[in-house]
């Protein structure tokens, strides 16, 4: 959850001015209250974040490490609230009035799309989320929730603040992990990843990078590209790893190449093709295929085999799914456009064989998608570094049916 807001903005000013008392009285409130507030944020942090002496107060060293991130976070907020500010005229006050409570209530109900399942979700009652969401609707002077068919349902820029307050909060998070492994590598790391990722990346990577940091706790999630960047700009992903997309999925966003990944024709062992050593047109067009999820850039791979040719027929069976693709091979004389890193197993074991793609050497870019303002703690800097390291290792190239490398 989001500490006390005024208590970070308190905790921003003491930062600036080296005085408790000085940020007291700019924010209005009493030097006891003041106390108090920093004492609280001490607890959420796990630090003492100030020294006290003769000449006032100073930042500890895990204060200077929570200052960096508030700073963040409330910029965030100020961000929130300047996107408001621009469909609504007097938005501008909503900063000043945004409460860590407001906030919670408004993310909850974005996220699980409706007042209800979010009451479930944390534990509080319906009207008691309904006002704290309606009071924070007052306080914006915008319309952040409407009535539909479904409901009362939260609008686009009620979306964009909830955003802003996720990301909030993951700065937060960050602070609090970051003085956590002062002393033991803790915090957390959630890693959006693809397919190719998901078999012959991320595992091995993050293997060896918690060999090393073994209490730093590691989440991986899939899904559609869509679902987890969305996370990625929520917040609930700290970055992506997987097919990189052309262009840029925005200018909020940055892609980092790690290597190309070959691409090739997979068929099951004992496929009629099993011993071409070149495919030609026909070829294609001869047996089924299974095609990827429209919209990826495997699709437009795909799409670009059968550019100046027959179509393949039957219609491919479209399949995101490994598991079930690997299913469909096996079964069957269907081929499949893939990236030979993705059944690795199965062709060391000998289910599958990779024949070279038509055209030659023909590759897709894999690297990592994080949010351009995202900033890892050290411990996740080196989680990156063993991602890196393991994509190296896989652009060394892979056996063919033939034993020759596919490079």
């Amino acid at each position: 959850m989001l500490p006390n807001l005024r208590h970070l903005r308190l905790f921003s000013v003491v930062g600036r001015q080296g005085s408790l008392a000085a940020a007291a009285r700019e924010l209005h409130l009493t030097q006891p209250a003041a106390t108090q507030a920093i004492h609280g944020l001490e607890q959420y942090f796990g630090a003492g974040l100030l020294l006290r002496g003769s000449a006032g107060v100073r930042l500890s060293a895990a204060g200077q490490q929570c200052l960096a991130r508030v700073e963040r976070a409330l910029g965030q907020l100020r961000e929130g609230a300047a996107e408001a500010a621009r469909s609504a005229p007097g938005a501008e006050r909503l900063e000043r009035a945004l409460t860590a409570t407001q906030l919670q209530a408004l993310a909850e109900v974005v996220e699980q799309g409706g007042f209800a399942p979010a009451a479930r979700r944390i534990g509080r009652s319906r009207p008691a989320l309904h006002r704290a969401a309606r009071q924070l609707e007052r306080n914006a002077g915008l319309t952040l929730f409407e009535t539909t068919s479904y409901g009362l349902q939260p609008t686009r820029e009620a979306g964009r603040l909830a955003r802003r307050a996720r990301l909030a909060l993951a700065e937060l998070e960050q602070a609090r992990a970051e003085v956590a492994a002062a002393g033991a590598a803790a915090g957390r790391t959630v890693i959006g990843a693809m397919p190719l990722a998901r078999t012959a990346l991320v595992p091995e990577a993050v293997l060896s990078f918690l060999a090393g940091e073994p209490g730093h706790s590691v989440s991986i999630l899939d899904g559609p590209y869509e679902s987890l960047l969305a996370a990625l700009r929520g917040g609930t992903a700290e970055f992506l790893v997987g097919a990189l997309r052309q262009p840029a999925p925005g200018a909020d966003l940055l892609q980092e190449h790690l290597f190309d990944d070959p691409l090739a024709i997979v068929v099951r062992s004992g496929h009629p093709l099993a011993g071409a050593r070149r495919l030609r047109a026909r070829d294609l067009a001869r047996y089924p295929w299974i095609a990827p999820r429209a919209g990826s850039p495997l699709r437009q791979q795909f799409q670009a085999l059968f550019a100046r040719g027959q179509p393949p027929a039957p219609p491919p069976i479209e399949c995101n799914s490994l598991v079930a693709a690997r299913g469909l091979l096996l079964g069957s004389e269907r081929m499949m456009l893939l990236s030979a890193h993705q059944v690795l197993h199965e062709l060391r074991s000998g289910l599958l064989i990779a024949l070279p793609h038509p055209r030659g050497r023909v590759t897709r870019p894999i690297g990592l998608t994080l949010r351009r303002d995202w900033r890892p703690t050290v411990v996740q800097a080196r989680l990156l570094e063993s991602l890196r390291a393991q994509a190296r290792t896989l652009a060394g190239g892979l056996p063919s049916a033939g034993g020759a490398a596919i490079l």
